[in-house]
């Protein structure tokens, strides 16, 4: 028994089923299955008897020419006939990394140990040697005279003298 559905509904889902058809036979996509092709024609023949292709009016709305299930599979397989993909599940890319502390990074490296030469270490590395002299004996035999400009630097001489003893050191 054909329900009254509207011919404008009726033409729109006649097209939507013969323009799948159509582009599944063009090849854009993998081929239709024997049983989606069998679908597109019963459906196909259906509205064109009935005026609908489901009597049951739990599965969809009475003034529609598909069923819910229906139209979604016609969906699915005109995608498929285009080319483009099914749908489905897909794994969700994380958007945002964790942000996470690596604890090794916090540590300081230890500085490499710089290898002793039996050469002269040069102005920057030589050691500095500090010793107490007193005003009235400065000998000048303790600092070697400068070979060169580079090699001149400031000689740091610790001097004693009366008025800068404390009262009490005598």
């Amino acid at each position: 028994m054909p329900r009254e559905i509207d011919e404008r509904k009726k033409r729109k889902a006649l097209r939507k089923l013969r323009k799948a058809a159509d582009l599944a036979e063009r090849g854009l996509g993998p081929p239709l299955t024997d049983w989606e092709k069998t679908f597109l024609e019963e459906v196909e023949e259906r509205i064109e008897t009935y005026g609908s292709a489901f009597a049951d009016l739990s599965k969809g709305q009475e003034a529609e020419a598909l069923s819910a299930l229906q139209a979604r599979k016609l969906h699915e397989i005109d995608r498929k006939a285009r080319g483009k993909s099914t749908g489905g599940f897909k794994t969700k890319k994380p958007k945002v990394s964790a942000r996470v502390r690596q604890i090794n990074d916090d540590l300081e490296t230890p500085a490499p140990e710089v290898p002793t030469t039996a050469h002269d270490p040069g102005p920057a590395q030589r050691p500095t040697t500090l010793r107490l002299v007193q005003h009235d004996d400065t000998p000048d035999d303790h600092v070697p005279p400068p070979t060169s400009s580079q090699d001149r630097r400031p000689v740091l001489r610790l001097v004693r003298s009366e008025a800068s003893d404390p009262p009490d050191a005598k």
